[in-house]
């Protein structure tokens, strides 16, 4: 049976689309909504492009109330059915009653090698640290923040001169390979990781 899947974003989207063109043929997924938390998000105009559903809700009006706003993302879910939630550079902390709800149906993709760098300004923090080698990570969600079971990681090399955005760019080449490869052994009842090297 073809699962469902609910990509969720704040911004421009490039890898909810790489996962978007990767479900086709004979994966075992398909997207049924992509929601976003930013209406400005660049990525809802491109998911619309290929004529899947989209759904915003804002996070503003809600203040401190957290507990309301997935709430009402949980409504805005309700109709589309989604058996799997896909994390790809949504900007907000979910809380521990929503991620249990989705626990081992929910997955994000994280620019670092984690356990190191959790959190933000990840490439700024590998090259301040002297790293010779950075990379991404696919991960199960769970309540710690960027926590979980490891699903993939790909390496990247740190380069001599490289910035915080070079860096990004480079790592962003392997987000886009492995986020897809993750999702289809992971949709396939695959949970071990794979590693790549980029």
């Amino acid at each position: 049976m073809t699962k469902r899947v609910a990509i969720f974003i704040s911004g421009g989207g490039s890898n909810m689309i790489r996962l978007l063109d990767s479900m086709t043929g004979d994966h075992p997924a398909r997207v049924c909504v992509v929601l976003s938390n930013n209406p400005k998000a660049g990525g809802l105009e491109r998911a619309e492009e290929r004529g899947v559903p989209t759904e915003i809700v804002r996070h503003q009006p809600f203040g401190a109330d957290t507990s309301g706003f997935e709430h009402a993302i949980l409504g805005a879910l309700a109709e589309h059915k989604p058996d799997i939630i896909c994390l790809a550079g949504f900007m907000r902390i979910l809380t521990a009653e929503f991620v249990n709800r989705w626990r081992g149906k929910m997955l994000n993709i994280h620019p670092s090698l984690l356990p190191k760098y959790k959190g933000l300004h990840t490439h700024a923090r590998a090259l301040a640290a002297g790293d010779t080698v950075h990379g991404c990570t696919v991960h199960e969600v769970t309540p710690a923040l960027d926590d979980g079971p490891i699903l993939g990681q790909a390496r990247v090399p740190v380069l001599a001169g490289d910035t915080a955005e070079t860096l990004a760019a480079r790592v962003l080449v392997q987000e886009h390979i492995l986020y897809p490869m993750v999702l289809r052994r992971f949709v396939g009842g695959d949970t071990a990781p794979v590693f790549l090297d980029g």
